[in-house]
């Protein structure tokens, strides 16, 4: 049976554990490597023509736990090759690397995730490339800011922190008729909620850290890339000394294997979750993209097939006594950077104009972000019950 006509759930469980990488066992083992020893100058020449084919050759190239991942995220991804980093900050990096130079323009949105944010203005910007940042809802306007040195488009969908959802296709469009290469930070659909290469998308990343992985426990990245920039992003990658432990990336294969069912109740847990914060009084809207509040809604609803634990919510109003109060003290939920695990986590977060450059933010009405993990939505809810108790006390209400 072809990869194209299984079913997702049968891609998640089958791809990348072909017997050339599982050796027969049902998962691919680990294979630590730096060396790879050759009989014969003719084996040795082989393994060099065939190095990316899967053929042993340098353990910086891969081993079989390496390819066997590589092929299941490629497959599920639709992409013509996926390469691997040892975060999901390493694989943004590497993929703008690989697609800017000196003198270069590239166009960010400015709904991005932090650290891509200060790789562009801290690293990219001593290297000669210049960063714009646009509006994640611009449309068709982003034609006005285009320049003849752009060379990369990269969008986040939906955005980090505000959950703002593009219009990928409508943007790809455009920036193909520049000649410009399209990167995507995927991670919020993992490999199975959307299909960013029928959208337009050049290169899709994941930091697959957070769902891929999903226990919170291994930090991995990976940028899968159509047939027509697979083998630049491959290269430079190798040049910059980009390479992951076989051990990680076992643990990320192992949590891929279960990643279906745990989207599945992560995606139920959260819409029981936010349904309840709806009805809050003290809330003045949701950012969760499957709800007509979210920016970009209909992008939603058009270009994913479902939806995962991580949204946030915004409040009327709130001091900052309340918010502590609110997030400190609860029972289940955390506090903690990243999200995807199985547990539940909780981020006031402050300060969102600070890194917003192209597009404002009401700071009167303080946002929550919720990851809403696999305990009973039940507990959950009665967690945040108890965290408006201790914000409306505080709140003289």
């Amino acid at each position: 049976m072809s990869d194209k006509s299984m079913k997702t759930a049968t891609k998640i469980v089958s791809l990348g554990r072909e017997k050339k990488y599982s050796k027969g066992v049902i998962n691919p083992p680990v294979f630590r490597a730096s060396t790879v020893v050759f009989d014969t100058l003719d084996d040795m020449r082989h393994a060099a023509k065939h190095k990316h084919e899967g053929e042993l050759f340098y353990g910086r190239r891969g081993t079989p736990t390496h390819f066997g991942f590589q092929a299941a995220i490629a497959g599920l991804e639709g992409g013509a090759g996926t390469a691997l980093y040892p975060s999901g900050a390493a694989a943004i990096s590497a993929a703008l690397l690989a697609f800017l130079k000196a003198g270069d323009h590239l166009l960010m949105v400015d709904s991005v995730y932090e650290p891509t944010r200060d790789l562009c203005n801290k690293l990219l910007a001593n290297y000669g490339i210049e960063t714009t940042y646009y509006d994640p809802l611009i449309g068709e306007g982003i034609q006005a800011l285009i320049r003849p040195n752009t060379k990369v488009l990269f969008v986040e969908s939906p955005g980090s922190i505000t959950m703002e959802v593009q219009d990928v296709p409508t943007l790809a469009r455009i920036a193909h008729e520049h000649g410009m290469v399209v990167i995507l930070d995927n991670t919020w659909a993992s490999p199975i909620n959307s299909r960013p290469f029928e959208l337009g998308v050049d290169i899709s990343i994941q930091a697959a850290t957070k769902y891929i992985v999903g226990h919170s426990d291994v930090m991995i990245g990976t940028a899968t890339a159509n047939a027509a920039h697979w083998d630049k992003l491959r290269e430079h990658s190798y040049l910059l000394g980009q390479t992951t432990s076989p051990d990680d990336v076992y643990l990320a294969a192992r949590g891929l294997r279960t990643l279906g069912v745990r989207m599945a109740q992560h995606e139920k847990n959260a819409l029981a979750v936010a349904n309840w914060l709806a009805a809050r009084p003290e809330v003045d809207h949701l950012r969760h993209p499957a709800f007509p509040s979210c920016p970009g809604h209909a992008f939603f609803k058009r270009d994913f097939t479902a939806s995962n634990g991580l949204f946030s919510f915004v409040l009327k109003d709130g001091s900052s006594d309340a918010m502590q109060a609110f997030v400190e003290g609860m029972d289940h939920f955390k506090m903690g950077f990243s999200w995807g695990g199985f547990e539940s986590l909780i981020l006031w977060v402050n300060g969102i104009q600070n890194i917003r450059s192209a597009t404002t933010w009401d700071s009167s009405k303080p946002l929550i972000r919720v990851h809403i993990g696999l305990e009973d939505p039940e507990d959950l809810i009665a967690d945040l019950e108890q965290g408006f108790a201790r914000y409306n006390q505080l709140m003289g209400r």
